[in-house]
């Protein structure tokens, strides 16, 4: 009889302490869900915006570099107010203003050294012939309406459409959209020592 009622003591206590225990745990970190919970949301938005805005600016993914395409090293990335001499026509990078230029659409031509600081924010610079058909014209403006696309005329170029990244550029006879895609699908964002600073 009495280690009945010892057993039973003992059994009771065991439950009890259970109970407590499983009402006590809980209470010890209830913040750590919402930590948890809080970590998952953030990292879930970074993703999203990562993905969005990687297709927003390049919707059918990277491109190989269209056939014809020049790569060029680029050794300085200086500031400077001071007119630059540049390598290349249109220039592909170097020196340049400390402004960068706001890409859109131009109908005249824009200073070297503002565009060349697009170009290194990861822009891509649609150049043309001012001589160049309207309707090529308007086709070429149309790109300017991607994210980080800058159009402009540019006097003295020997072929009727340039397309520039920093480091790279491809002279086409025409204003070939297949090929126009395909080279920003390739460059934009891909070769500049600032990518996707944008302009």
């Amino acid at each position: 009889m009495g280690n009945a009622r010892k057993l039973r003591r003992q059994g009771e206590r065991r439950a009890n302490a259970n109970r407590a225990g499983a009402v006590a745990r809980p209470a010890q970190r209830p913040w750590l869900k919402y930590v948890l919970g809080g970590a998952v949301v953030v990292m879930l938005i970074i993703a999203v915006v990562y993905i969005a805005s990687d297709v927003s600016g390049n919707p059918q993914g990277v491109a190989e570099a269209p056939a014809g395409t020049e790569f060029f090293t680029i050794g300085d990335a200086a500031h400077t107010d001071s007119p630059v001499q540049y390598a290349q026509t249109p220039p592909a990078g170097g020196p340049h203003n400390p402004t960068p230029l706001q890409c859109r659409a131009y109908d005249a031509p824009v200073p070297n050294e503002n565009a060349v600081h697009s170009l290194e924010h990861g822009a891509v610079w649609i150049t043309y012939q001012p001589d160049l058909d309207e309707s090529q014209i308007s086709d070429l403006e149309g790109f300017a309406r991607r994210r980080d696309v800058l159009v402009s005329p540019y006097p003295g170029i020997d072929s009727p459409v340039v397309l520039t990244t920093w480091g790279t550029q491809l002279r086409l006879d025409s204003a070939d959209g297949d090929l126009i895609d395909q080279f920003i699908r390739a460059f934009q964002h891909r070769t500049a020592p600032e990518n996707n600073v944008g302009c």
